[in-house]
């Protein structure tokens, strides 16, 4: 069996946008209309078949109304919240 290139580091980064959308109360196609993309490039991001850089994270983020830094702050809460933390 093939082994994925996905860990649960990526699952928690796509579900953590994939909820910011929904809280916003914006459909695939309104956010991507005020990213000036497809409606399929956010589906690809939501569903892990298209990797997200650092600009277009941060452009992501400004339709949220959320500092990139808030974002890595939410990501990284959610990431202790799901892996086992090792102490020192």
């Amino acid at each position: 069996m093939a082994k994925s290139i996905y860990d649960i580091n990526h699952k928690i980064f796509y579900d953590l946008l994939y909820r910011l959308r929904l809280n916003s109360g914006l459909k695939q196609s309104e956010l991507a209309s005020q990213l000036g993309v497809p409606q399929s490039y956010i589906s690809k991001i939501e569903n892990g078949q298209r990797r997200v850089d650092i600009i277009e994270l941060k452009n992501i983020c400004k339709v949220f109304d959320l500092t990139l830094i808030d974002f890595i702050k939410k990501y990284e809460e959610e990431l202790n919240g799901a892996k086992p933390k090792i102490s020192k």
